[in-house]
Order: structure tokens, then sequence, then C-alpha cells
């Protein structure tokens, strides 16, 4: 492929190589081209990149502001429902965002994201109680939910999957800053200025995001196709979700998980899984198709990236209870610890998207990853306990491991769907990778607790836990270094079952990405 001073828009068909016969029927025909140059398409990356940032950043720059807002409103017992309130709202709406774009075009449904999570950012600075402050959260989760999956639809709608891959790492890098600038940050703002800055930070990245991003899009290629909404569908789904992590969250915590109310709310899930089940299996256009899920690609790139993900999640929640218990750090010695597990999954990104760009057999390094990874963990099981050196040494090859994952699943799935249905799977891998999370990290606590014979949520918040003996850690995290084997062996397992499918584009040559021809 040789370089080019202007980039042609990919043909609408172009990653439907060898695409389901469901989605191949369904194939709109070529639109007019519309050319972006080399400096638009970096223009649109970094403007993506700063919208990641907003929802990646409002994700880890409230929690170290908790307390303080807890003295402002007087009220401790519910600030968990701050954090809590984002996470059912931005995990129920992931699929619905990617939906709307097929229907209504990725620029629409961006401008609503943005809006909302601007709106959301607003009231939750000018709340004058905790409970508006929960329902501006719970408004703010619903545009920082979209966002994710639009961004990665956006990427699909410009760059061919070959060299998608690679800058998929690139975001990853954005979540990285995030996760360590962000608690950080938030501390600061919070302990030497004023909490509320948290929220209105929001407001000029906002501004920026929208100002970089609008005028190009409308260069963008236009795939979505226009279709009844099926509304049904939608709330049903988003209200399963919800019931669901809301179960998750009160489960061992705030009712035992056999309790009348926590056995009446999986009932509730299981209806309202069941009616969308049956509503999908009726509607003609469906909200979420669930031939979408099938076939040799999605339901194998799915179960991968969530194992992936639920392991990175749940270890990031439960490793810092570890390293105050068994190596008696400080709560802020135990966050910096927490470095290389979250920050090595970059390199793995990266690696990944360098293989998908220069090689036609791209699967095995998430394999290989994968594989890495789970044996990692079993030696973790196996060897503990270790100085910590080498803990951390085993917990970065993990991470880098695991890392592989993420920029292989999101391509393979996107690459796998007609175009007009991109933004649908890529919304629904976002749903079930965040489901997975939440899963894990109540797996994990489940476990520990089952080990120590204690019942309630681990937090470092906790004296009797954290004060556990070293010995006693150090046996009931075995048992969670065990699942998070299982966990990433079911991942390498389902990536070996995945169908590997030729990608678009013809294998990079050593230069810029953006300065190639990525119409094919």
């Amino acid at each position: 492929m040789t370089s080019s001073a202007r980039i042609r828009r990919p043909r609408p068909d172009g990653d439907e190589l060898a695409a389901p016969a469901h989605t191949a029927a369904a194939t709109t025909a070529p639109e007019p081209l519309h050319a972006l140059s080399p400096s638009e398409v970096r223009t649109i990356v970094l403007s993506l990149m700063v919208t990641m940032f907003l929802t990646a950043l409002d994700q880890t720059i409230v929690a170290t502001a908790l307390p303080i807002m807890g003295r402002q409103f007087m009220d401790g017992a519910n600030l968990s429902w701050v954090i809590t309130a984002y996470l059912l709202s931005s995990t129920s709406v992931a699929p619905v965002f990617g939906s709307l774009s097929d229907i209504y075009g990725r620029r629409a449904m961006m401008t609503v994201a943005l809006g909302l999570f601007l709106l959301g950012s607003i009231l939750c600075a000018l709340a004058p109680t905790l409970l508006v402050l929960i329902l501006a959260r719970f408004l703010q989760g619903l545009g920082g939910g979209g966002i994710l999956p639009l961004v990665q639809t956006m990427l699909a709608d410009i760059i061919t999957p070959r060299q998608r891959a690679q800058y998929q790492a690139y975001f990853s890098m954005v979540w990285v800053s995030a996760g360590i600038g962000g608690p950080v940050l938030g501390g600061v703002i919070a302990e030497h200025l004023h909490w509320s800055l948290i929220f209105w930070i929001n407001v000029p990245l906002v501004m920026i995001a929208f100002g970089m991003l609008m005028p190009k899009m409308k260069k963008l290629p236009i795939h979505h196709r226009p279709r009844a909404l099926d509304a049904a569908g939608g709330l049903l789904l988003m209200a399963a979700a919800i019931v669901f992590l809301l179960m998750l969250t009160w489960g061992g915590n705030r009712y035992a998980w056999l309790s009348p109310t926590l056995l009446a709310l999986g009932a509730v899930v299981m209806l309202l899984a069941g009616l969308f089940v049956w509503h999908a299996r009726r509607t003609r256009e469906p909200f979420l198709p669930l031939s979408l899920l099938t076939g040799p690609v999605v339901p194998f790139a799915i179960t991968a990236a969530a194992c992936a993900i639920g392991t990175l999640v749940g270890l990031t929640v439960h490793m810092p209870i570890y390293y105050v218990s068994a190596y008696h750090m400080s709560a802020s010695e135990a966050g910096a610890a927490l470095i290389p597990i979250v920050v090595l999954s970059v390199p793995g990104a990266t690696l990944a998207g360098r293989v998908m760009m220069h090689m036609t057999h791209y699967k095995w390094v998430a394999l290989a990853g994968l594989g890495l990874g789970a044996a990692t963990a079993l030696a973790l099981a196996l060897l503990t306990p270790l100085p910590l050196w080498a803990l951390q040494v085993l917990v970065s090859i993990m991470a880098l491991g695991l890392g592989t994952t993420f920029p292989v699943t999101v391509v393979a799935v996107q690459s796998a769907v007609a175009r007009h249905q991109v933004g649908t799977v890529t919304g629904a891998l976002n749903f079930f990778r965040s489901l997975m999370a939440a899963i894990s990290v109540a797996l994990f606590t489940a476990i520990l607790l089952a080990a120590l014979g204690r019942s309630g949520a681990p937090s470092l918040d906790q004296p009797d836990l954290t004060a556990t003996s070293a010995a006693g850690m150090i046996g009931a995290f075995r048992y969670v270094f065990i699942a998070a084997a299982v966990l990433l062996g079911t991942g390498a397992l389902s990536i070996a079952r995945m169908e590997e499918r030729p990608l678009a584009g013809a294998p990079a040559s050593a230069v810029d990405p953006v300065e190639m021809d990525l119409g094919e």
C-alpha cells in the first residue's frame, strides 16, 4: 500500500470479509466517497481521544473526593451511590447508544452523549443535596456510557481493521492516564479547592472535544441505516442490566446473597431477560438482534474480552487489601503498587496492535497473552507467598498478557458484521465487558470472604479485615488467584475457538498509519 495525500473513505462493505449470511444480505449500497486528508484523520483521532478521556477520567477522579462530599452533605451512609449511580447508567446505556448510532448516525448520537454528560456534570457541580448529586451522576452516566462505544465505532468508520488495532492501543493509554492521574487530581482538588471543580473541569473538556470533533464529523463515512426504533427492547435490556447490577452491588454487602431481597431481584432479572429474548425473537428489527451474538467470531471475542477485563478490574479492586494485610503497606503505598497491573496492559495492547498491522495471522498474540496470563495467575496461587518484587513481576506479566486481548477482540467483532451493525455490536461488546467487570468483583469478593470465613464486602476501611494475619490473607488470596486463572483460561479457550478472518487492508509498512490510503 502506498502513501497518499488524501485518505479515501472505505467502502461500506470494506470490513465484511467472509461476513455471516445474516449480515451480508443487509449490506447497503456504496455511497459517494468523502475524502479525509491525513491531517483531518489526525484531528478526528485526537478529538476522539479527548472525548474518551472525559469518561475515563470521570470514573476515577470522583472516588478520592467522596469523604469530603460526605462531610459537606452530612450523609456518609449513602455516599457510595455517587459511584453506583454512574455505574448503573453508564453500563446499561452502552448498547443503546451503539444501536442508535446505527439508526440515526454517529454525529447525532455523539452530540446527545456529550450533551447529557455536560448537563450531568453541571448539575453535579451545583447539587445542593446528596440526592440531587446522585441523580445528576445517573444522568452524567447516561452520557458517559454512550461515549466509549461511539468513539470505538467512529474509529471503525475511518480506519481499516488492520490499522485500527494500533489505534486501539493508543486509546488504552488514555484509560491508563486517567486511571493514574484521576485519583491524584481528584484528591488535590477536593482537599485544596472544592469538590465541585471535579465536575466543572468537564465543561471546558467537553467544549474542546465538541469543537474539535463536530466540524470534521460532516466528512465521516455514512454507514447508518434508518429503521424503526425498538424502544421496548432497549428498555427491557436497560432495566435487566440495572437490576442485575443492583443485585451485585448489594449482594454480600447490604443484604445476604440468599436473602429474600436478593432472591427477588434475581427473579426480576430473569424475568426481564426472558422478556427481552422473547421480544427480540418476535420483533422484525430488534434493538439488539440475537443473531448478531452468534456465529464463529462475535460470541467468542466478547467472552474473551469480558474475561480479560473482569480479571483486570477484579484484581485492581482487591489487590490493595492483599498488599495492606500481607505486606503491611499503607493505603497510599498499596495504591502505588497497583500501577504495574494497570499500566502494563497498554504495552500488551500495543504489541497486539503491531502484530495485527504487520501480520496476516493475528489471533495468536491474544491466545498467547491470555495463556501466559492464566499460567501466571496459577503460579501466583501455587507460589504465594513471594517477595514483593517477585509478586510485582508476575502481576506485571499477567497484565501484559491480558492487554493483548483488547484490540484483537474489538477489531474482530467489528470486522465480523455489516457496516450498519458496527455500532450495535460495539455497544454490545462494551456492555458485556462492563457486566463481567461487575460480576468478577462480586465473585472475587465472595471467594475472599468465604476463604476468610467472614461476611460483608471487603474494604480498606474495615480494620478487622486489613488486620487479618498475613498467613490468613495469603491463604485466602490463593483462591482469588485461582479464580483469575480460570477466567483467563476461559478467555484463552474462547480466542482459540474464535474464527480468524482476514482483515481489510494490506499489511502495513513502517510508516505512520494515518498516512496510508485507508480505502481499499
